[in-house]
């Protein structure tokens, strides 16, 4: 999850939302990503997309069902329907998206669960106050500057 973070923080040194992935096979960083969304002008470019992209490249497949995805931010919807997609075994998550995340959300893990017949294993909050300042901070300095 630490290296988690230094992807989130490399996302905040270039204005973007600090939002950091890595994915883990054999022990092994695979991927990793942080959000892109404005130096792309792509709204799909969010860490856990870029860390999926990278991962699948780097171990020649689609399907990461051995991986470990560690990101700052509870996924939202469509990081979902792509972690979903890609198989990834287990998901790990700092600070919790009670607004836009996915996870934490009974009906769309239930809808999720019953589409795909599986849904990875959830564990979250680790770091969660880390990932959260450093989004504090980020949307403090973005007010600012208004």
């Amino acid at each position: 999850m630490n290296l988690a973070l230094a992807e989130a923080q490399k996302a905040f040194d270039e204005n973007e939302v600090p939002v950091g992935a890595v994915i883990v096979r054999d022990n092994r960083v695979v991927g990793r990503g942080y959000n892109r969304i404005e130096a792309l002008q792509d709204a799909t470019a969010h860490a856990e997309i870029v860390a999926i992209g990278a991962a699948s490249a780097s171990v020649g497949s689609w399907r990461l069902d051995e991986c470990f995805l560690y990101v700052t931010l509870e996924p939202c919807l469509m990081c979902l329907g792509a972690i979903l997609q890609c198989r990834v075994n287990t998901v790990v998550y700092g600070a919790a998206d009670p607004r836009l995340g996915a996870f934490a959300s009974h009906p769309y893990r239930e809808a999720a669960a019953s589409a795909y017949g599986r849904f990875p294993s959830v564990e979250s909050g680790i770091l969660a106050i880390q990932s959260r300042d450093l989004l504090q901070k980020f949307f403090e300095k973005i007010r600012k500057k208004r």
